[in-house]
């Protein structure tokens, strides 16, 4: 019996909380194409993140990294700080732009 290593999931996004203890709260943006009409969508996701270090502050770019369940809704850790932020920030969610790797449209059938 072979044993097979699993790939961790990993995205990248921007810090829009650290109000908790060694727990930041990430936002993702990923482009898609919607299956039927083709047109590009932008869909946003929360996700809470281990932050051991406490390193990440409220507007840095960060890269995280699925894990096993920490707690009941965090299930992922901080990697990295790809980017740090200049100084307090209020976010605005509506106004982050993170850089995503675009998904190719499925072609339309007819």
């Amino acid at each position: 019996m072979t044993v097979q290593k699993v790939t961790k999931k990993e995205r990248t996004g921007v810090v829009i909380s650290d109000k908790m203890d060694k727990t930041v709260v990430v936002l993702t943006k990923s482009r898609i194409a919607h299956p039927k009409y083709g047109k590009i969508m932008v869909r946003r996701m929360k996700f809470a993140a281990h932050d051991e270090k406490e390193t990440a502050k409220i507007g840095d770019v960060v890269r995280i990294r699925s894990t096993r369940p920490l707690s009941k809704t965090k299930n992922w850790k901080v990697v990295e700080v790809v980017k740090a932020s200049k100084g307090d920030l209020k976010v605005n969610i509506a106004e982050i732009d993170v850089v995503v790797k675009k998904k190719k449209p499925q072609e339309i059938q007819s």
